[in-house]
Order: C-alpha cells, then structure tokens, then sequence
C-alpha cells in the first residue's frame, strides 16, 4: 500500500484525465477522485493547491511523522508526470 493518499482532479472531456483513471485502475490504487463536471465548487480547492484549474490536478498528501498535518504534492497532467507517479505511487 503506497504511503500517500491521492486525489484527482478530472473532467469527463479531458483524455489525459481517462488515461489517469484507467492507470489507478489498472494499478488497482485507490483515490478519491473529483469530476469538475459534477462538482464545480471543487475547482476552487484545485486552483489553491495547484494555483490553476488545468486538469487532471493530481495530489498527494500524507501526514507527518507525529500525524499531525499533512504534506502535499501536486502535479497537473498526467503523461508528462506518469514516471513520478508510479514512483510515488509504488507501481512498476
């Protein structure tokens, strides 16, 4: 089980954001994911971690060593970030 928890950030539209999901999928590696489509109020949330609204907005937190807060990680795009990814992620 990779050490972080992940959150995505999606549009149905978007083929970059398809390729993503079918890759956590595949990998069988859970995540909480947010569609802009059906959840607009999330886009504010995407735009303050990642400072936009480009999609997919990929984050991974996880806590501290003494769990008090959580540290982040955000990427914006899937292909051009899929190699630290599955660093990150554990995966080969």
């Amino acid at each position: 089980m990779a050490a972080y928890h992940l959150e995505i950030y999606t549009r149905p539209t978007c083929s970059d954001c398809q390729d993503l999901k079918n890759f956590l999928e595949e990998h069988q590696i859970p995540h909480t994911q947010y569609d802009l489509a059906k959840q607009p109020e999330k886009e504010e949330a995407l735009k303050k971690i990642t400072g936009n609204r480009i999609v997919p907005g990929i984050i991974f937190s996880r806590s501290s060593m003494l769990g008090l807060k959580k540290k982040f990680k955000s990427m914006t795009g899937f292909e051009q970030n899929k190699e630290e990814i599955k660093k990150l992620l554990e995966v080969s």
